[in-house]
């Protein structure tokens, strides 16, 4: 797995988050235990501290950057694939759809779904248990029928399977 020092910081993960061999963390870094980190994942701090809690995951393709300060993706958190995060703060089991943006100082809440496509523009904060959705996001919905179950069980489903990714893995 590429892991860069950028400047004296260099990216923390814990031994029991998986993250795939093509994902590539720079600078301040910190992934925590049985978080994972996908295929072609970029994640660049070198403007400020990046933090993946526990059991979050960060799907394939998906880029987090930021201007400054700290992003963190809360636990149980999913960034899906395709997804760009550039600052803010994503709350424990929120679930970013498939190549929706989360931009500066936007707020995700707590098991919060913004849906695929959807932009949440900087500083917008998006209420915990609602489903967001619009380019820009300003549409929120109660979180219920499939998109709980999605918040419901994504975590899980993730650690299993970054499990099985971990040991089943092998270059050809």
């Amino acid at each position: 797995m590429p892991l860069f020092s950028f400047e004296g910081k260099t990216p923390t993960v814990h031994p029991d988050a998986w993250i795939a061999p093509t994902a590539t963390l720079i600078g301040d870094v910190t992934v925590e235990a049985n978080a994972s980190v996908w295929y072609g994942v970029v994640i660049r701090a070198d403007f400020g501290a990046v933090v993946i809690r526990e059991r979050a995951n960060v799907q394939d393709n998906s880029v987090i950057h930021l201007a400054g300060g700290t992003c963190e993706v809360g636990p149980g958190a999913t960034i899906g694939h395709l997804c760009v995060l550039h600052g803010g703060t994503i709350g424990a089991d929120a679930l970013i759809g498939n190549g929706a943006i989360v931009l500066d100082g936007a707020v995700v809440g707590a098991r919060a779904l913004v849906a695929a496509g959807s932009t949440v523009t900087p500083g917008t904060e998006v209420p915990g248990e609602t489903v967001a959705f619009g380019t820009p996001a300003k549409k929120f919905a109660p979180l219920d029928g499939k998109t709980k179950v999605w918040v419901d069980h994504n975590a899980a489903i993730y650690t299993e399977l970054a499990r099985r990714h971990r040991d089943g893995i092998a270059p050809v």
